[in-house]
């Protein structure tokens, strides 16, 4: 048994796919349309995957991705959707990372105080946890003061 991908249901491709890829810096992998289910399919990848997901197509499907699916007639809202939990990623600079998404206007719901944890959400309200590469960073200013913002 091997991990394949996680699947988020979003409501907006091009504001999914701005924060995933513009933001958070993954890399679109596939896509596919189809017209008869009227849904698209995006698969991405972390840029420390590369070589994973490359490498495990050998095994058949690559992984290890994460699946963006968008409903074409869809106005649902799919909610908070907390029974998900969340994604995360190991990052080179918690700090660094956490200043280019507010920077980008992402809300850094859960400040990385710690030097080694944060929390930010997607559009479609997803949390996804950022954690420091190693060991954690020196408590370091603005983060270390900071309130929550909202939930993750």
């Amino acid at each position: 048994m091997r991990y394949l991908h996680t699947m988020l249901r979003v409501r907006n491709l091009e504001a999914a796919l701005d924060f995933y890829c513009g933001k958070l810096g993954l890399t679109e992998i596939s896509r596919r349309d189809d017209d008869k289910g009227r849904f698209t399919l995006v698969f991405l990848a972390a840029p420390g995957d590369r070589a994973v997901v490359g490498a495990s197509q050998a095994q058949g499907r690559p992984a290890p991705l994460v699946e963006l699916t968008y409903n074409w007639d869809g106005d649902e809202d799919y909610g908070e959707a907390r029974y998900f939990g969340h994604l995360a990623f190991e990052v080179d600079d918690i700090y660094g990372t956490c200043a280019r998404l507010q920077a980008a206007g992402v809300t850094i719901n859960r400040p990385p105080r710690d030097g080694q944890m944060a929390f930010v959400r997607s559009p479609d309200r997803h949390s996804v946890e950022l954690l420091q590469k190693g060991e954690p960073l020196p408590r370091q200013e603005p983060w270390a003061s900071m309130p929550n913002t909202g939930h993750w």
